[in-house]
């Protein structure tokens, strides 16, 4: 990823010719045969005894139909007239097919491409506490399709359009371009999304990713992928909230599965709800809500009124209680973290909404 601004929009143009777009080939296949017929008629007229620029000049008049008049006299070389008239087979031929290429792809492709990139825009700008997924390399791919599972709204950036078109592909919202670019992160809605997350392949990438998309959103919560403790570091010191070694994770998940088998099957459950069972973890954030702020956690029965159970909550200084009880009073910015099933959940949504919610 280079760190030049470029256009901002995935354009027709780009998507149509780049370097593996089906015009660009079709294009570049005409202009070899179109430089390769220039170059053989050129030698033919040299054998004729013309001279090279005397050769190079008719050849370029006759592969394009100019109609001036014959450098030489052919009245009385057959050779020559039969050489020519080759040329002009070929060159009509050549540029029939560049132009039919040209015209098919603008009406085919170009057409296509810019209202289905206007329609991912329009669907793009009515997002709201959304994420947005910078890179969608192997890391990025699982990212989202953990989104997926849990049903999280996100809009990917990529700069390879063949990426693009894989996330089209798949039902995905996508832009074309780079996540440093401000006017990229803007399109993909930074100012009205609740977090980012940085995976592309490269730290440096990942670290302009990060200055871009904290200078655009102070509040934004930012997670970013690094490969090395130096490089979390600098993550963190350009605003990332949060850090991330996929090879550490995975030899830390490997150690436990070694180790601890049951431990990671019991996370894998509560986490992910795999097995067939449907219990979660889930974290909330108190709202400054009269009927929430303020009270303990026996005052607002949240057990009894949604079923979820309360196993720690954050408090807004960034301190954790993992023994919490009744008596724990909660404040506008705490953040509870709880067990349950997705019924429970749903009913701690509504309760944290201040919405009736009846006893479970």
């Amino acid at each position: 990823m280079s760190h030049g601004r470029r256009p901002a929009r995935w354009t027709a143009f780009e998507a149509v010719f780049g370097p593996e777009g089906e015009a660009g080939r079709r294009i570049r296949l005409a202009i070899v045969m179109l430089s390769g017929i220039i170059v053989v008629g050129t030698i033919g007229y040299l054998a004729l005894g013309w001279s090279f620029l005397d050769a190079l000049y008719m050849t370029v008049i006759t592969v394009g139909t100019i109609g001036f008049e014959e450098v030489r006299d052919l009245d009385e070389s057959v050779a020559g007239r039969l050489w020519t008239i080759v040329l002009i087979i070929s060159g009509v031929a050549v540029l029939g097919y560049a132009t039919t290429s040209l015209v098919a792809l603008a009406v085919e492709g170009t057409v296509r491409d810019y209202f289905r990139s206007r329609r991912m825009r329009s669907e793009i700008s009515k997002l709201s506490g959304h994420f947005i997924l910078c890179g969608y390399g192997r890391v990025g791919r699982q990212v989202a399709t953990e989104f997926d599972r849990d049903g999280v709204l996100f809009v990917v950036v990529e700069q390879d359009p063949t990426v693009i078109e894989e996330c089209l592909a798949e039902g995905r919202l996508a832009l074309f371009g780079e996540a440093s670019n401000d006017v990229v992160l803007e399109e993909a809605g930074i100012l009205r999304a609740k977090g980012l997350v940085a995976t592309v392949d490269s730290d440096a990438d990942n670290v302009f990713v990060t200055l871009s998309a904290r200078k655009l959103n102070p509040g934004l919560h930012i997670a970013a992928r690094a490969s090395s403790d130096e490089s979390a570091a600098k993550l963190e010191i350009a605003g990332a909230d949060r850090t991330l070694s996929p090879y550490a994770v995975g030899g830390r998940r490997l150690a436990a599965l070694a180790t601890q088998p049951l431990v990671v099957d019991f996370l894998d459950v509560v986490t992910r709800g795999e097995k067939g069972i449907e219990f979660r973890l889930e974290e909330f954030v108190v709202p400054e809500e009269p009927a929430l702020a303020g009270h303990t956690i026996g005052e607002l029965r949240i057990g009894e009124r949604t079923g979820a159970m309360v196993l720690a909550f954050r408090t807004r200084d960034g301190n954790f209680d993992t023994t919490p009880s009744a008596d724990d009073r909660l404040h506008a910015g705490d953040t509870l973290i709880v067990l349950g099933s997705r019924g429970q959940i749903t009913r701690l949504e509504q309760l944290m909404r201040g919405e009736k919610v009846r006893d479970s």
